[in-house]
């Protein structure tokens, strides 16, 4: 046991990452994952790019070595015979004075003469002969001058400097030298042209590639917006959303899961809601058979018992003075027991079902029960309107109706602080094949309701009534900018209220 509590045993201690660990991870989790797939993208072209860069600099590295070592070698023989040659055709005194001038500079190297003393001397420009070709011999010459390349370029492939000197001897006698130097500066410019030619044409494909990447990536994820947004739908309680199925075979698996989950929770909330409106219908049902007994079998009896308790005063008058009197009081006892009885009957009647509903307008019906709180209430302003109201839409419809203004009227009064109360119940048809719906709006200027408190079990029952009959109920609040209770109920609903126009209503 003591083992078994020790191996669970969290440490006291735990080494936390450092913050600068977990910032890089916390952008990445924070980027889409289109970003994310583009910069995995980028970087590997950049690793790439880099050892792709590695490997040409040591291939120019090493072909510019080979390259100025054979040029070197082929220089070296030149002079050489050059020497020769101006031995042979030269005097001694004007010996060095031609050779300077037939030595002029070559590719990737550097040729100097010096005189015995060791002085350089200059070499004059050659003449240059006309020729019929002279257009691509001069372009010729121009490609032979190298672009001049970076320091840092030049840096990581130029070779060490090297130098070869071929003494000038006429008659047993050094007159003066040939240095030939290595100038490797033309063919790093060449091979820093091909280098920036191939990382330009790199860069352009990469940045076509990742322009391509970006549009097809975007395009291939746009289901997954899509279904973002069908979640939100189904956060707010929207399950008529369907996505339409994409060509990626995963997605659409993912896709056609989410139109199967969605039609699951629109059967089950229709499901739920005809429950509900049956429980509810019952209820109704229940206290409108509970008000009938109450008006038909409490009501007449207690009228009944004033009836005979008048008559038993009226008799009282022939008795004695003494036992009228006594009789008198106690008839005048029971009378006021009766009308309290009457008044907590009417009460009762008018808490389980309002007398005048379904037997007047029911516009006329809420703009009576506005009045009597205007007139309970007259520091409130109250203001009621309607428009394009029927007379009726059904048992379910009406009564569901009247107990939102009654809440909503009841909570501005006691706990709102409000100054004016403005109800409106309107009727209206968006489109010539949408659904007819009716609008009530109750909106006080009251101190708002805290988004942290809970609601009140008036509210949730009226909001659970309008959802059984396929309505939305909404409660939009500040604090301290008022309320506002917006009801909407489809008109469907008053068809699978039909049934219930049959029943005898209260009569009045």
């Amino acid at each position: 046991m003591r083992e078994a509590v020790t191996a669970g045993a969290v440490p006291a201690s735990v080494p936390s990452r450092p913050w600068s660990a977990r910032r890089p991870r916390a952008y990445w989790r924070g980027r889409t994952l289109r970003s994310q797939l583009l910069s995995l993208f980028i970087l590997i072209e950049l690793v790439a790019a880099a050892v792709a860069g590695a490997v040409t600099i040591l291939n120019a590295r090493t072909a510019t070595r080979v390259e100025i070592a054979a040029s070197m070698e082929l220089a070296e023989l030149w002079v050489k015979e050059a020497v020769l040659l101006a031995q042979r055709e030269a005097p001694a005194d004007r010996f060095l004075a031609d050779l300077s001038s037939q030595l002029r500079r070559v590719r990737h190297v550097r040729i100097e003469v010096r005189d015995a003393a060791g002085s350089l001397l200059d070499v004059r420009p050659a003449a240059v002969v006309p020729t019929p070709g002279g257009a691509e011999a001069s372009a010729w010459l121009v490609s032979l001058v190298s672009a001049p390349a970076p320091a840092w370029f030049a840096s990581l492939i130029e070779p060490p400097t090297e130098r070869r000197v071929v003494p000038v001897v006429v008659q047993g006698v050094r007159i003066g030298s040939v240095d030939v130097v290595s100038e490797p500066k033309d063919e790093i410019g060449e091979k820093w042209e091909t280098t920036a030619g191939l990382g330009a044409v790199g860069l352009a494909v990469t940045l076509t590639v990742i322009g391509i990447l970006y549009v097809l990536v975007g395009r291939v994820l746009k289901p997954l917006t899509g279904l973002a947004a069908g979640l939100a739908e189904l956060e707010h309680r929207r399950y008529r959303v369907r996505l339409d199925r994409p060509q990626p075979a995963e997605l659409a698996i993912i896709t056609d899961r989410f139109n199967a989950l969605a039609e699951a929770l629109e059967a089950t909330r229709a499901e739920n809601q005809s429950l509900n409106r049956r429980l509810i219908t019952a209820q109704d049902d229940e206290r409108r058979r509970t008000a009938f007994d109450l008006h038909d079998e409490v009501g007449p009896s207690l009228f009944g018992l004033k009836a005979h308790a008048a008559s038993i005063a009226n008799a009282a008058a022939t008795l004695p003075e003494g036992a009228a009197a006594d009789m008198t009081s106690r008839v005048r006892d029971l009378l006021a027991i009766i009308d309290h009885l009457q008044a907590i009957n009417r009460g009762m009647l008018n808490r389980l079902r309002p007398m005048s509903l379904g037997q007047l307008p029911l516009s006329d019906v809420l703009s009576e029960l506005v009045s009597e709180r205007a007139r309970e209430y007259p520091q409130i302003r109250f203001t009621f309107a309607a428009e394009a109201i029927e007379r009726s839409y059904g048992d379910s419809i009406d009564l569901t109706l009247y107990r939102c203004v009654q809440e909503s009227l009841t909570n501005a009064i006691r706990h709102a602080e409000a100054t004016g109360v403005d109800v409106k119940i309107a009727a209206a048809r968006s489109g010539a094949t949408a659904e007819a719906s009716v609008t009530l709006t109750v909106r006080d200027d009251g101190r708002g309701i805290d988004p942290k408190a809970p609601k009140g079990l008036g509210s949730l029952g009226m909001q659970e009534r309008v959802e059984c009959l396929g309505g939305d109920y909404a409660i939009e609040s500040e604090r301290g900018r008022g309320t506002c209770l917006r009801v909407v109920i489809p008109l469907r609903a008053a068809q699978s209220d039909a049934g219930s126009a049959a029943v005898p209503k209260i009569p009045a």
